[in-house]
């Protein structure tokens, strides 16, 4: 096995897939059996959260007191714009979704106030060592773990 991957340039780790001459980390989710609704929304969509996406992760979160409120795309783009914050690598709702996240996780205990949640949506989004896709593919990974349904279809 380690022999066939090496004569088409990849050596196979217990972890990850490398290509030989560029170093580089295959992506192993490329591997997972998907549903084709699923494959129909990342097709359109990528790794990223589309606007019904966004509404049913949020209808999954909750903060220390409940069922979490939201915030609406106008609200996290005027926390941004409050806290001189520009995005660099953000690709449709996924900002929305960290804020929300983050507003459900860590707000009132380690992120204080407004600035700190729009620097830590900053953070995430524009991480340096980061990859596309990184929120959504972590709240699948969460999504998965929880045995939570997704109807896909719903999501196009």
């Amino acid at each position: 096995m380690i022999e066939d991957n090496i004569a088409i340039g990849g050596l196979m780790t217990p972890f990850c897939v490398l290509n030989s001459t560029t170093m580089e980390k295959t992506d192993l989710t490329q591997f997972d059996i998907k549903p084709e609704a699923m494959v129909n929304y990342l097709r359109y969509n990528g790794p990223h959260f589309n606007k019904k996406l966004l509404d049913f992760a949020t209808s999954k979160m909750e903060d220390k007191n409940g069922k979490l409120t939201p915030y609406t795309k106008e609200q996290v783009d005027n926390m941004l714009t409050s806290a001189a914050i520009k995005l660099d690598n953000n690709q449709l709702y996924d900002y929305v979704f960290v804020a929300n996240m983050a507003k459900a996780d860590y707000f009132g205990s380690s992120i204080v106030d407004m600035i700190h949640l729009a620097k830590y949506v900053k953070d995430v989004i524009d991480d340096v060592d980061g990859y596309d896709g990184i929120a959504f593919n972590r709240w699948y990974a969460d999504m998965c773990r929880k045995g939570i349904v997704i109807n896909w279809e719903e999501m196009i």
